[in-house]
């Protein structure tokens, strides 16, 4: 099978695709707007820097569009059994144009949360990809409703889970209780709530060792360091920096209590969620969209009223004064996502949506 995907290849989510589906002893293609390398894969680099897609407006974004007399030419030299654009606004627009079939769009957060609210245009235009779209894969229910407002084509639901042979529970007696995350450090993600919940809990448990990790970067870690010393916590709170992927398997198993406070209502889906959750974790999470679809509430998470550190700083304290329920629930999640989110089973899923893609198009030549 020939698959040609249209997406960056610089992005992590891209990269577990292609190490699936290369596996497969497939023939991947990709057409990326950046420059990038993935070996056994054949990247069609466009030369557009980062800096243009990601930090400036939609007007010089757009120039990307002047590419595409050259995507159409890489299609067609391609010629492949599937064009798979991931993302429905900047490569969904790309693959719309291309007029090429069968032709898939996966939906991925801000291109149906954020984009088509800017303007009617920008509505216009998700909508048109859309519909250019033969298949359009959502990697949770709450997305696929999202893009519903968009579309009355059928979406299918491919959950995006985590290498389950790889983030594996490994956890060790310590004489500290390690609560923790790892997220971009922006408003958006309510690290600053933690923070505040976690000196909440430190005065209720003052006999307790309590240690918090804060893993990824962000405009706010500056702000967030001097809330610390504001709160005087800072010799017990660890701000990590960014996180190798190694090393975030290695966090996840050490935490006791992993927190994910967004407030975001558009969290499409929580994969930091299901990969602590893999690592025998509870997590705390909450309530918006994706992250209560990433873990089951009261048997591997608990939930809090979004914004609210008192809520945050209950449900974190009753993990705390709680072993015992940190360990059914860690056993738990582990077995939740080896039910639902195994990376290889939720690829299995989409090559078996590959596989009749396939199969349809050969009988209808």
């Amino acid at each position: 099978m020939k698959i040609c995907y249209l997406a960056d290849i610089n992005s992590a989510h891209t990269h577990k695709w292609l190490n699936y589906f290369t596996k497969k002893g497939y023939d991947i293609h990709v057409i990326s707007l950046g420059n990038g390398e993935y070996e056994g894969v054949k990247v069609h680099s466009l030369d557009i820097q980062d800096s243009v897609m990601k930090n400036t407006s939609d007007k010089r974004k757009l120039g990307y569009l002047k590419k595409i007399r050259r995507i159409k030419e890489l299609v067609n030299e391609i010629n492949p059994d599937i064009l798979h654009a991931h993302y429905a606004s900047s490569y969904g627009l790309l693959g719309a144009l291309t007029n090429y079939h069968p032709y898939i769009i996966s939906v991925w957060g801000s291109d149906v949360y954020d984009f088509p609210i800017k303007s009617p245009i920008h509505k216009y235009i998700i909508k048109r990809n859309l519909k250019k779209a033969d298949y359009i894969l959502s990697t949770s229910n709450v997305m696929k409703l999202e893009t519903e407002k968009y579309t009355n084509k059928n979406i299918e639901v491919t959950p995006f889970g985590v290498d389950i042979k790889k983030f594996v529970p490994n956890k060790i007696e310590k004489d500290e209780i390690v609560i923790g995350t790892i997220k971009t450090l922006e408003e958006k993600y309510g690290i600053q709530y933690l923070v505040k919940s976690f000196k909440e809990i430190k005065d209720r448990n003052k006999e307790v060792n309590l240690k918090l990790r804060i893993g990824g970067k962000g405009s706010q870690q500056q702000y967030l360091k001097n809330l610390c010393k504001e709160l005087e916590i800072q010799d017990d709170v660890a701000f990590l920096g960014f996180v190798n992927p190694d090393d975030v398997i290695k966090e996840f198993q050490n935490f006791d209590i992993a927190v994910f406070p967004s407030t975001l209502d558009s969290e499409s889906f929580g994969v930091a969620v299901v990969e602590a959750e893999a690592c025998g974790t509870p997590v705390v999470v909450s309530n918006v969209g994706g992250l209560m679809e990433s873990s089951k509430p009261n048997v591997t998470s608990l939930v809090v009223e979004k914004g609210s550190v008192e809520d945050l700083a209950e449900k974190i304290d009753v993990l705390v004064k709680d072993k015992e329920l940190r360990i059914t629930m860690g056993k738990a999640a582990r077995k939740f996502v080896e039910d639902n989110y195994s990376l290889e089973d939720n690829f299995n899923d989409v090559d078996k949506i590959y596989r009749s893609i396939l199969n349809k198009a050969h009988s209808n030549k």
